[in-house]
């Protein structure tokens, strides 16, 4: 029934008015549920298309008609009768006809509608010659939109409501069997007019074809010179530019496409001298699409630039040349991906002749790279105001360097890294020669060329061979000399922290860098000081047996400083220390691990007294600061002892574990002092694994008595590490302490099922992830005794209440923990063993615990796929898919038939509209013939997946 006059979509009208007005939010939110309402109601086929058909209707509400009409054609098509459908596409077919001239949003909108109506109006098979013949000729740009969009909506367009081999045949009808008609009215059009050649609405319908035209019939066409000719030409640059780009894409099989390349190349070479021209004229447009079109024409030719060097060097030469023009920076980065895939390719022993024609143009590379990298000089009198207060650019800058550094690593791949150092010492021997004697405290004259070079370097570094022998040994002296300017010396010392291992192979050079690097930690910049503690902490860890001699003087310089550094920088130095700990004597471990780490303790106990005393936040995060300190100390000093002898880490571990239980105690609503506290647990487990055994009991009673008091997630996460460790058939492990740790790991699931009983889940989610987490170990580790405990059948409960939620973590945790329960139901469990023997290397799997799996699913498995097919269908994130989706195949594998009745029960229970008319039967039916066949994998391949 038509819909006459504005009162008939008023209200719609009203509510869009009040979505783009300054109201309450309240308003706004009931102007959203009435139009989320509107779109999904069958009264809004007639509404939108009266909304479109009136004169009174603003072009935003025509908009919002036209949009909300394509997603009634796409998902809504079954609420129309399928006669009616033919009427449809005549109000379509009117309503372009009307909006031909614009504006584009709407004709879009409705070119959309009308493609996804001819994919499901299977019965029209004349779509692209009644569309042409309707519209009519002065409809150029409306049709040309139509046939952009057809395949687009076709190929990768939203769900349609059609079976894969309907959706096949109607590709193959519209597509396929359209793609040479098209093709020829494509070109009688680009030769109909001048304009008609560079209308760039041409190119996209040209591009958007290619999906079904091959780029050897494009190429072989007078198509392909229309598309070249339009690179000249300003209105059409950008889509000629795309169109290029796509054939380009669709030549990536070099050796099919050998011809059709050789028919590109000479025309793609002589766009080159354009290179100059744009870059000359400052058109930054132009010399960013040519560089593209380059670009990538290189990276889907990659194979034959490699394998033809001498044919194709034009092409690389062209690109080098972008990058050398390229004086704003603005159009390298899309040659980066071809560098790197050039590189990956010439650095192969069946390529090394091109690897020989190719060097200079990457030696060429490192020049232009190092030139690029200089920070720009400022206009202003503020030197130190670079990007003249654009910290969103000086980001995208930074960000840049870093990229760029990628491509030098790929050089180095290439010519050598003797060859990119020694390019990058000259730049800074010359800097040194030529502004070395001008430079002072105060000021640095052209600084930017010499902070490029060390940059340089540092990007470099993971190129460099701890053995390289010609350029560091010369370089590095000159590094640590260069003036003190706040970035020159924030990029010295990170140069200096990337080459530590070669440093460790060259101990004549350590002290004075190290010097060097200390002396940053006084320095007036945090940029530096924050460098400083980076580079000590790399020398720490890869000098540590060079400085193991000099333990007690870094621990005066390590008490000097701490009460200086911001927190992450007081991490660093301290994994510096702690790894010249762990390279101490072992009878010098438990002394050293004591110095360094007591006045820790005592500052830790400072601030925890002030924060209990005052409630001070800033006092609770000190505390947790110098908790994490004190787990870095425990996750690098990890000395080897025999089995039996005392552990002198852990020695030191049990002096402190009252301290720490006592700050667990005290701060049961600091949630980050909790967190860390576990933190440093779990890692004493970690790095001592059994021989913490002396202090394994009363760990394990502040843990269960942690967990209880506070509810908080950690102490579960801390337990998992403790499960593992200990687990029956361990090394070193005896059963009693096995079996010892099970009833610890119950007291914990106790407790937390005590907690789901009082909560709702979705107050829970970080402790509901710990724990199934936990469970999970605990199903590998101890599966025989907790599948046969009664604490297993509420544990499923919990699990399948938990399937509420919406959240990613608490949901991947859980379904996880389903999959391998279910899996214990058959005899190929998702677990392992200890046992070294191959044939034993899966655990043995009795009938009794596969029955007692499926005894437990018999009771449950109704409710569970009630919530595994509800959660997919409305609340699952979609990362969640691919293991609810592996839920319901374990339970299709473990008890088909059932599982089949129940998918049916829930399929029913769900509100009406849900599903659509008939797929309820389908999917059904496509259940039963699989199940007949035997064919279980292929239930979730046939109509479960398309529902969700």
């Amino acid at each position: 029934m038509a819909v006459n006059g504005q009162g008939g979509f008023a209200p719609v009208l009203a509510a869009l008015s009040t979505m783009q007005s300054n109201v309450e939010r309240s308003q706004k939110s009931q102007a959203h549920e009435y139009l989320e309402k509107f779109q999904k109601s069958p009264q809004a086929w007639t509404t939108t298309s009266s909304m479109l058909s009136s004169s009174e209707t603003t072009p935003e509400a025509k908009l919002f008609a036209a949009t909300t009409l394509k997603g009634k054609i796409t998902y809504d098509l079954d609420q129309l009768p399928r006669q009616s459908l033919q009427a449809l596409r005549e109000s379509l077919l009117n309503l372009l006809n009307a909006f031909r001239e614009g504006p584009r949003p709407i004709r879009t909108q409705l070119c959309v509608c009308l493609a996804n109506l001819a994919i499901q109006m299977t019965e029209w098979k004349d779509v692209l010659q009644l569309v042409g013949s309707t519209l009519g000729r002065e409809a150029g740009d409306c049709i040309l939109e139509f046939l952009r969009v057809l395949p687009e909506e076709v190929t990768e367009g939203r769900k349609i409501n059609l079976s894969e081999d309907e959706l096949s045949n109607r590709t193959q009808e519209l597509l396929e069997n359209n793609a040479q008609q098209v093709l020829s009215l494509l070109t009688q059009y680009s030769q109909s007019s001048d304009r008609a050649a560079y209308n760039p609405h041409l190119l996209e319908c040209v591009s958007s074809w290619l999906r079904e035209i091959t780029a050897a019939d494009i190429v072989k066409s007078p198509i392909f010179d229309t598309v070249i000719n339009a690179l000249s030409i300003d209105v059409s640059f950008e889509a000629a530019v795309d169109c290029m780009c796509t054939i380009f894409r669709d030549t990536r099989e070099v050796d099919e496409y050998f011809e059709v390349i050789q028919i590109i190349y000479p025309r793609l070479l002589s766009l080159r001298p354009k290179l100059a021209e744009a870059a000359e004229s400052e058109d930054l447009d132009t010399f960013k699409g040519l560089t593209r079109v380059f670009a990538e024409a290189a990276e889907a030719w990659t194979v034959m630039i490699a394998r033809l060097p001498m044919e194709f060097r034009g092409l690389v030469e062209s690109i080098l040349e972008c990058c050398a023009r390229d004086r704003d920076r603005e159009a390298i980065s899309s040659t980066f991906l071809f560098w790197y895939e050039l590189k990956q390719m010439i650095v192969l022993e069946k390529y090394k002749d091109a690897l020989n024609v190719y060097s200079d143009i990457f030696a060429k590379l490192v020049d232009i790279m190092i030139k690029h990298l200089q920070y720009p000089t400022p206009e202003g009198p503020d030197e130190t105001d670079l990007f003249d207060g654009d910290r969103e650019q000086e980001e995208r800058f930074r960000e840049f360097r870093h990229q760029m550094g990628d491509v030098l690593k790929d050089c180095c791949d290439v010519i050598t890294v003797a060859e990119c150092l020694g390019k990058a010492f000259n730049l800074i021997r010359q800097w040194i020669a030529q502004w070395g004697p001008q430079a002072s405290s105060s000021q640095v004259p052209h600084w930017q060329e010499l902070e490029a070079p060390l940059f340089s370097m540092r990007a470099m570094g993971s190129r460099v061979s701890p053995e390289e022998n010609l350029v560091l040994k010369q370089v590095i002296p000159l590094i640590v000399q260069i003036p003190d300017h706040e970035k020159l010396r924030f990029q010295a010392i990170m140069a200096l922290g990337r080459y530590t291992d070669w440093t460790a192979q060259h101990p004549e050079f350590l002290q004075p860098q190290l010097n060097f690097v200390m002396t940053g930690f006084n320095h007036s910049s945090t940029e530096v000081v924050r460098a400083a503690a980076l580079a000590f902490q790399f020398f720490g860890r890869d000098c540590n047996k060079l400085l193991q001699n000099h333990v007690i003087q870094l621990h005066d310089f390590y008490e000097s400083v701490f009460d200086k550094l911001p927190s992450g920088c007081r991490e660093e130095i301290t994994e510096g220390v702690a790894c010249v700990i762990s390279a101490q004597q072992l009878d010098n471990i438990y002394p050293m691990f004591k110095l360094y780490c007591d006045p820790v303790m005592k500052k830790m106990m400072s601030h925890a007294n002030g924060a209990k005393n005052a409630q001070n936040d800033k006092d609770s995060l000190a505390v947790a600061d110098h908790l994490q300190l004190l787990t870095i100390f425990v996750q690098n000093i990890q000395p080897y002892v025999s089995p039996g002898e005392e552990n002198p880490a852990v020695k030191y571990c049990v002096e402190i574990l009252p301290v720490m239980s006592a700050i667990a105690e005290n701060f049961t609503n600091s949630t980050a002092i909790l967190e860390t506290v576990c933190r440093c647990w779990r890692n004493m487990v970690l790095s001592y694994r059994t021989a913490i055994l002396p202090m394994l009991s009363t760990l394990a009673q502040q843990l269960a008595s942690g967990f209880q008091t506070t509810r908080q997630g950690c102490f579960l996460w801390a337990t998992d590490s403790v499960l593992r460790e200990f687990a029956d058939g361990a090394e070193f492990v005896d059963a009693a302490t096995s079996q010892a740790i099970y009833h610890f790991f119950e007291t914990q699931a106790v407790a937390f099922l005590r907690i789901m009983n009082s909560l709702p889940p979705d107050e829970l989610p970080d402790v509901i992830e710990d724990f199934f987490h936990l469970l999970i170990d605990a199903l590998i580790y101890h599966h025989q005794q907790f599948i046969s405990a009664s604490i297993c059948e509420p544990t499923l409960s919990a699990a399948i209440s938990v399937l509420t939620l919406q959240q990613y973590g608490p949901l991947e945790a859980t379904l996880r923990f389903l999959r391998d329960f279910l899996s214990y139901g058959t005899n190929n469990p998702n677990s392992s063993s200890f046992g070294d023997d191959r044939d034993n290397s899966k655990p043995r799997n009795s009938i009794e615990i596969q029955q007692a799996v499926k005894r437990l699913v018999g009771s449950q498995g109704e409710v569970l796929v009630q919530r595994i097919l509800t959660g997919m269908m409305f609340h699952f994130p979609r990362d969640c898919f691919a293991d609810a989706s592996g839920v319901l195949l374990a339970l299709f594998q473990l008890i088909p038939q059932e599982t089949a009745i129940w998918v049916k029960a829930t399929v029913g229970m769900l509100p009406s509209g849900t599903v659509k008319s008939g797929e309820t039967d389908r999917l059904m039916n496509g259940i039963g013939q699989n199940l007949q066949a035997g064919e279980i994998r292929r239930i979730l391949r046939t109509r479960i997946g398309d529902e969700m």
